[in-house]
């Protein structure tokens, strides 16, 4: 019975950790309710019995039940303290990663994610991490307060901008899984979104040397397309329009062939090595009436993206 309530009212828990955080959940829900009809049973059963029958009712003198008061403070105190426990139990065991954990960097910025891997290998909204193997995240901000969390692993942490913070998990089930920020962030803080990718160990391994299947297959039936979904998760759209209208990066929109004005007085034409260059070393061009705000792609974007993102380029005509 409790396992079907749980699959009724709360998500997936593909993680070491999920089961530990639902049993404490649904311990305070039941004791809530239970408490809840104990309370309002009571009220209503009082406000029944004890009601005014006649003008000539007068409330008695009620004397205080030591027995009573005993109960109903020790009873109270011990629930609370089992939770406590419980609950400070789990947090230490959530808090502390173990020693052979596998550590992945996370950058957040406005209003992308940014992960980087023990090989040097980056992805860009969309983490990869190895079947049961526990995974210990260390976060940074390149600019305000972010919050990364994973609501299916039940686990969340603040991203502090000039500081690192950390967590793990451990996840049980293949598959991929929603990664958000929950500490509002500005204008496209809702659009902050990002997928957690969990593979088994052979295709882990394959990843990391090659990159996904699924990307070069994109490539090769439609590259101007996986352009565009490179242009929508990478976060290109937070600075770069491909409608003509004005943002923080200048529009794609007619761009290709346009001969660029630079801030430092040269001037270059918009062709495959500009895109490339501005894409890796974006500060070394900074294009007239702009500012020098885009992060460096540079390992975290793969060459087939950035040959994708030219293809995508060129059809904004």
């Amino acid at each position: 019975m409790n396992e079907l309530i749980e699959r009724i009212f709360l998500p997936p828990r593909p993680s070491s950790h999920a089961a530990n955080v639902d049993n404490l959940f649904m311990f305070c829900t039941y004791l809530s309710i239970i408490f809840f009809v104990i309370v309002a049973g009571a009220a209503i059963y009082f406000a029944w019995k004890y009601k005014r029958k006649s003008e000539n009712d007068k409330t008695p003198h009620i004397e205080h039940n030591l027995t009573l008061e005993i109960v109903w403070s020790v009873v109270p105190l011990i629930l609370v303290m089992i939770v406590f426990f419980w609950g400070l139990t789990d947090y230490l065991v959530a808090r502390v990663a173990p020693n052979d954990s596998f550590e992945v960097q996370v950058t957040a910025k406005k209003w992308l994610w940014e992960f980087q891997y023990p090989d040097g290998t980056k992805s860009i909204n969309r983490m990869y991490v190895p079947l049961g193997r526990p995974i210990r995240v260390v976060m940074t901000s390149d600019d305000v307060l972010h919050s990364f969390f994973l609501k299916d692993f039940r686990v969340k942490q603040d991203i502090v901008p000039g500081r690192y913070t950390d967590l793990w998990f451990q996840a049980t089930n293949a598959g991929v899984y929603d990664l958000q920020c929950t500490e509002y962030c500005g204008k496209d803080h809702s659009k902050m979104l990002a997928k957690v990718n969990v593979m088994g160990p052979a295709e882990y391994a394959k990843f990391l040397a090659e990159g996904p299947e699924e990307l070069k297959k994109a490539f090769a039936e439609n590259p101007a397309k996986l352009g565009a979904e490179v242009y929508a998760n990478a976060g290109c759209q937070s600075c770069h329009s491909v409608d003509g209208s004005k943002n923080q990066g200048p529009t794609w929109k007619g761009i290709w062939g346009q001969v660029h004005q630079f801030t430092d007085g040269t001037s270059a034409k918009v062709d495959e090595n500009y895109i490339q260059n501005s894409i890796i070393n974006p500060q070394g061009q900074i294009v007239k009436g702009y500012e020098p705000i885009m992060p460096t792609y540079q390992g975290a974007l793969r060459d087939i993206e950035i040959k994708a993102l030219i293809a995508y380029i060129k059809t904004l005509q």
